[in-house]
Parts: C-alpha cells; sequence; structure tokens
C-alpha cells in the first residue's frame, strides 16, 4: 500500500466508512450536497479533494477530517475478493 496514490486511498477509505453506514453513494452524495458523479469520482481516486469537501464528507459520515486520512485500516487490495461496490 506504501506505492498507492494518496488520492486512491482516499477514495478508498471515504467508500469504506460511507459503505459501513449502509448508505448508497448517490444517496450520500446528495446528503453532503456534493453531486453525485463528482463524489463517484472520488470514490475512485480521480479527484484531488478540496478541504472544504474533506470537511463535508468528514460531517456526513460522523468522522473527524483526519479519520478519512487514517488509511491503515484498509484492507489490501490484492487480496480483495474482486468485487467492487457503489
Amino acid at each position: 500500500m506504501a506505492d498507492a496514490d494518496v488520492k486512491v486511498l482516499f477514495g478508498r477509505r471515504v467508500r469504506q466508512l460511507r459503505k459501513a453506514k449502509g448508505v448508497s453513494q448517490e444517496a450520500f452524495a446528495h446528503s453532503v450536497k456534493i453531486d453525485r458523479s463528482y463524489f463517484g469520482s472520488i470514490e475512485r481516486g480521480e479527484r484531488n479533494v478540496s478541504l472544504d469537501n474533506i470537511c463535508l464528507i468528514a460531517e456526513g459520515l460522523g468522522v473527524a477530517p483526519a479519520q478519512l486520512l487514517t488509511f491503515d485500516s484498509l484492507p489490501d487490495p490484492e487480496s480483495s475478493t474482486g468485487t467492487t461496490g457503489a
């Protein structure tokens, strides 16, 4: 994981926390007033997210912004079952 792009790690962490809350990508994006397609690109690691949006996402997930940058709890993508989810 040391070689992974920070945007990809951030997106995976956001997806992990969102899924743990049991909310869809679309519903979550709507609740934090971020466009659904933009939010999807965040989760895919395609965006360099602004501090304002990091704070919106953290608030929506009920965590401190720093929790979105805690990547050590992410599963290794090499050992995953190959499934993806929105």
